[in-house]
């Protein structure tokens, strides 16, 4: 990794500003150029620590603009793309800017891609394009059934980027993670909201009865997994990464009632989405077979997040 240009997209967003930071630490000669459009969950602040290292390039910009892009891509030896829309709420009120951003947006890196040559381009997908599972584990190779405008866009994302490896024969990985959560993660997800409503003494709006069932995924393992995927990984494959740790909303709600010192009474039942897939699972043999597995313990992962938000008030109370 060492002596490498890697344009990373969408990375004063929450995943991708963990990855620079972990790439930073570990690869003092690695070059990094950030590309994002910041929007409403795109922060300079979740880099600010880093913003004058002499590695690390911040470029504004959207990843649909063909010439700000190939300004971006041109003398690096990586593309990983991060920059996504990526809230299934908002995806229901404007499918639009999803299709946009994470399909087209998509199609423009990948012409990049073809014109400079790039060694390897990462697209960081999600396990949200396989759908709703009741029972097993879906496979890499199972087949796409995505459920609410976001999932769809990111599932026409990979369709799109596997035709380019089979067309253009582009050195192209997948992956695709279960629900992340850690620091400088937006405060409208699920884990964010509901810690920072409990520290200014609100309720936590639970959809349903919370019986919906995620898999949870320490966003530094994350971070690691897709490292591990630019050394190690086979061009053309996808990767599922998870750390087996599912839970149901009601579960992660009481946990971090637990962690806060509150009771159910912090629950507010709310109407639930249309369209609310019930249970993601995804099976991660493959990059275990590989080399990667998970470091945090998924308890100790929620009290460090819950310190962070504790210890980061001004972060996310502008945000809110």
């Amino acid at each position: 990794m060492n002596n490498r240009t890697i344009l990373a997209t969408g990375c004063a967003g929450f995943i991708g500003s963990n990855f620079i930071r972990n790439i930073i630490k570990k690869y003092p000669e690695c070059k990094i150029v950030n590309l994002d459009k910041l929007t409403y969950a795109g922060n300079p602040d979740n880099l600010k620590d880093i913003e004058n290292n002499p590695n690390y390039t911040f470029i504004k910009g959207d990843i649909c603009n063909p010439y700000i892009v190939n300004k971006a891509a041109k003398g690096a030896d990586l593309i990983v793309n991060f920059a996504a829309e990526s809230h299934v709420d908002r995806s229901i009120k404007d499918p639009a800017v999803f299709l946009k951003t994470d399909i087209i947006g998509t199609h423009v890196l990948l012409e990049a891609v073809r014109k400079f040559n790039i060694q390897k381009f990462i697209q960081i997908s999600t396990d949200e394009v396989y759908g709703s599972i009741k029972e097993g584990s879906f496979k890499e190779s199972d087949t796409l059934k995505p459920s609410s405008p976001y999932s769809a866009s990111k599932a026409s994302a990979d369709l799109l980027i596997n035709s380019y490896i089979t067309t253009y024969n582009i050195p192209a990985i997948i992956t695709r993670s279960s629900n992340n959560f850690g620091p400088y993660q937006y405060p409208e997800k699920l884990i964010p909201l509901f810690i920072t409503n409990l520290l200014e003494g609100k309720k936590v709006p639970l959809y349903g009865k919370g019986l919906n069932i995620r898999d949870w995924v320490y966003v530094i393992d994350n971070c690691e997994a897709i490292e591990f995927v630019i050394k190690e990984g086979k061009c053309g494959e996808i990767y599922n990464i998870a750390a087996n740790n599912e839970r149901t909303n009601m579960d992660i709600t009481k946990t971090i009632l637990k962690v806060l010192g509150k009771d159910e009474l912090s629950i507010e039942p709310v109407k639930d989405r249309p369209g609310h897939d019930f249970r993601y699972s995804i099976d991660c043999k493959k990059i275990n077979r590989l080399g990667w597995k998970p470091r945090f313990n998924f308890e100790d992962a929620i009290k460090e997040t819950v310190e962070w938000y504790k210890n980061n008030v001004s972060w996310w109370k502008r945000l809110k």
